[in-house]
This record gives C-alpha cells, sequence and structure tokens, in this order.
C-alpha cells in the first residue's frame, strides 16, 4: 500500500521538475523557490524558544479545529445549493478583505489570495505590520479561509502557511520569541493541525525558511509535535460502523427455524 501511494507522487514530482527545468532543446518554464530571503540570522534554540514552541502549537491546533469547523458548519448549504453557496462565499471573503484593506491600509490581497505570492513579502516587510493589524490578518484571513472550505476548490497548504507565518510574526512581538523562531513554528504548527502531516509540515517550514531552517528546525518539531497531537485530541472521532453478525446468526434473525451450529 505505500508503494501506490508514494509511487504516483514520486513520478509527478519527476514530472513536473521536468518541465520546469526544461528538456534537451526544449525551453522550461524556469525554476523558483520559495525560500524567503533576507531574514535575520538565528542562533540556536533557547529554553524560552521551546516553551513559546509549544504555546504555538496549543493556539494553531485550536485555531485550525476552529476554521474546520466553520467550514464544515457551511458545507451543508453549499451542498444544498453550490451555486448560490458560492456566490455568498465569494461576497463573504470579499468583504473581509475590504475589511481588512480599510481598518490597516494594506493590500486586500493578504485576504483574498491563498497567500502563495504575498508570504514573502509578509516576513519580509514585517516592520510595515503593527501587532493589531497582525492580528485583524489573522482574524479575516481565518474566517475567509474557512468559508472557503465550505463552497470553494482549491488548496489548503498555502493559506494553512500564510496564517501561521502571520499568527508567528504577532507572537514574536512577546518577550523571548524572535521573528524567525515565531514565523517557523507557526507555519509548522498550523501546517501540522490543517493537513495533519507532521513530517511534512516539518519540512515546509524548514524550506521556507532557507538558510535558518536547519537552526529552528528543532523548535518546529516541537511545535509540529504539539500542534499534531493537540490536534487529534481535538478532532471528534468518526464514529465506528457497526459490526456484521456471521452468517448464520443473521439466517437464524431471518428465519426462526434456522439454528446456529456450534
Amino acid at each position: 500500500m505505500l508503494g501506490l501511494v508514494l509511487l504516483p507522487g514520486l513520478l509527478a514530482a519527476g514530472i513536473g521538475s521536468l518541465i520546469f527545468l526544461g528538456l534537451d532543446a526544449w525551453t522550461g518554464l524556469g525554476t523558483f523557490s520559495l525560500a524567503v530571503p533576507g531574514l535575520p540570522h538565528f542562533g540556536s534554540p533557547t529554553i524560552a524558544e521551546f516553551g513559546w514552541a509549544i504555546v504555538v502549537g496549543l493556539a494553531a491546533a485550536l485555531l485550525g479545529a476552529g476554521i474546520r469547523w466553520l467550514g464544515l458548519r457551511l458545507q451543508p448549504f453549499s451542498l444544498r445549493s453550490p451555486p448560490a453557496a458560492a456566490l455568498v462565499a465569494g461576497l463573504v471573503v470579499a468583504g473581509l478583505a475590504i475589511a481588512y484593506a480599510e481598518g490597516t491600509g494594506k493590500n486586500a490581497s493578504d485576504v483574498l489570495f491563498s497567500g502563495q505570492d504575498a508570504l514573502g513579502p509578509l516576513i519580509t516587510h514585517t516592520g510595515s505590520y503593527t501587532v493589531g493589524a497582525l492580528l485583524l490578518l489573522l482574524a479575516c484571513k481565518s474566517l475567509a479561509y474557512g468559508v472557503s472550505l465550505s463552497s470553494f476548490r482549491g488548496g489548503p497548504i498555502f493559506p494553512a502557511l500564510f496564517i501561521g507565518a502571520a499568527g508567528g510574526m504577532a507572537l514574536s512581538h512577546l518577550p523571548g520569541l524572535p521573528l524567525v523562531a515565531g514565523v517557523a513554528t507557526g507555519i509548522g504548527a498550523m501546517s501540522a493541525a490543517m493537513l495533519s502531516l507532521p513530517l511534512t509540515s516539518v519540512l515546509l517550514a524548514t524550506l521556507l525558511l532557507a538558510s535558518d531552517g536547519l537552526a529552528v528546525m528543532p523548535l518546529v518539531i516541537v511545535a509540529v509535535v504539539v500542534a499534531y497531537v493537540a490536534s487529534a485530541r481535538i478532532t471528534p472521532a468518526e464514529p465506528a460502523a457497526p459490526a456484521k453478525p456471521p452468517t448464520a446468526t443473521r439466517a437464524a434473525a431471518a428465519d426462526p427455524s434456522v439454528t446456529p451450529r456450534a
């Protein structure tokens, strides 16, 4: 089963790399990197930063559970009338984006889109975001994420990364948590909370932070593990399907004259 799952992904990754790199005389699309440039140097983790990693993991688990709850509560309306639900959801997301832009003076695209293109500028220009702006961004983006999960098609990865980075940036204004550590633990923890893929979450946070990734990896691992375990505890387990009785017992129930053999 493991081979069946891994082989298609490995083949798709190879084909995607070939398309971007090119083949012989065929020009590729060009390579690009998701790593955020220009980050301050991060030394070695401290005890306080490990404590913050636990806090970030717990906060990400709670926020992720709230986003999923919102998406699941709105999903029945989307299934009942998909076009109308998509229209209303789009208007809600647009309203959240406008409210964020009017309240902070920042670009509405921070809320409106997935965050793939805005993640780097958000972290690079962290000095231009106040704590209030980051908290408003966190609230609007999370609500837009939950609404979009119920009605729109799209990947859940980059919205989770963006929300985690914004939350880590907001917490980095508190004592004992540098910017790089806050962003890394936020990205990893929020990814684990939304994707339930702890190893992938650690790798994403490490790759995005380029040269600081390896130094901050112990903090990311702690945040990811805490978020993953806490999310598993918060998420209610699906009810188990009732076991089917043996054939002889079902036959006896259907026909009282049939006696099951020992």
